[in-house]
């Protein structure tokens, strides 16, 4: 009697948990990750990799790309805020993940400021002050680059530079960050002239002209629909002889030195803290903060092509890259 006890004990322990984990699929959280940009952009593909990693078996996640990064007009991003708007609507998510700048201005704001659908928000340039952040259903990271450090390196290697050249794509997150250089390198009493390009053309004119100056920020080419990976690094290593700095990874195969954001630091936060609101935390009781992490990269090949030289300390503690 008691083996045949036992024996029913465990089918009903087992058939039990079949129910739980079946009412538990039934009962599955929807987690909706809204993209500013498109997959290939390597930051974006970044804070993918690290949200995904994240929230594995956490909820189910469904995503909407924006791509308003290829596609840079006000009537587009409006529309592609709309359709977003109306996948919230319908799909009726537990939480949705918003990555940089466009997910907040053109979905969150003006639908969604203190709705009753919490948000997280992710990669956010700089400051939040345009976005009238924070509201009681969302909370974030911002997304702050290492500038005074990445100035100070150069000059650990340069000396005291009289100027320097930044050189990205007329888009908005490069004027913001374009606008924090400038306010690092007046407080250094180095004078920054900016070049914006809209074409690879454009872009390369603009390095042969930033050579003229003491050194190059070099920014990113989301933007440049028509950017041939293989033909630019190919100018730049018949024409560059300044020294050329990045806070963007995905830059480092342009530039020499590299002080740089990891995409994935904001994807993993964005994802942990959609944990703890499923979990039910509520987003006004979360801190927005800002990302800790900075990766520290020199280019051997575009150094190569210099007589510039980098102290062996500096070489010994930083990640090498080469061409891609």
């Amino acid at each position: 009697m008691a083996l045949g006890y036992s024996k029913f004990n465990q089918y009903s322990l087992c058939l039990f948990a079949l129910l739980m984990a079946h009412s538990n699929i039934l009962a599955a959280k929807k987690c909706l990750y809204i993209a500013s940009y498109h997959r290939g952009y390597e930051w974006s593909d970044g804070v993918e990799r690290g949200l995904r990693k994240t929230l594995q078996g956490q909820c189910e996640l469904k995503q909407f790309n924006m791509d308003t990064k290829r596609n840079t007009g006000e009537a587009f991003k409006k529309t592609s805020g709309l359709k977003a708007r109306e996948l919230i609507l319908s799909w009726k998510p537990d939480v949705v993940i918003a990555s940089d700048d466009n997910a907040s201005q053109y979905v969150i704001q003006p639908y969604f400021k203190n709705h009753e659908i919490p948000f997280v928000f992710c990669g956010i340039n700089w400051t939040v002050d345009a976005y009238g952040y924070p509201y009681k259903n969302a909370t974030g990271m911002v997304e702050v680059a290492p500038i005074t450090n990445l100035l100070n390196k150069v000059i650990h290697i340069n000396g005291k530079p009289k100027n320097a050249f930044y050189l990205g794509v007329d888009v908005l997150t490069e004027r913001k960050n374009f606008k924090r250089f400038n306010e690092a390198t007046k407080e250094l009493n180095i004078k920054l002239t900016k070049g914006l390009a809209t074409t690879e053309k454009q872009w390369l004119d603009y390095y042969a002209q930033a050579q003229n100056y003491d050194f190059v920020i070099i920014g990113g080419n989301a933007g440049i629909n028509d950017w041939r990976h293989s033909y630019v690094l190919n100018e730049i290593k018949t024409t560059t002889h300044k020294l050329s700095i990045t806070i963007q990874g995905w830059m480092m195969p342009y530039a020499i030195l590299g002080l740089t954001k990891i995409p994935e630091e904001q994807g993993e936060w964005a994802a942990k803290v959609a944990i703890a609101i499923l979990a039910g935390a509520k987003p006004i009781d979360i801190p927005i903060v800002s990302n800790r992490k900075w990766d520290l990269w020199i280019n051997q090949d575009i150094l190569n092509k210099t007589d510039i030289k980098i102290p062996h300390s500096l070489i010994k503690k930083a990640k090498k890259t080469s061409e891609k």
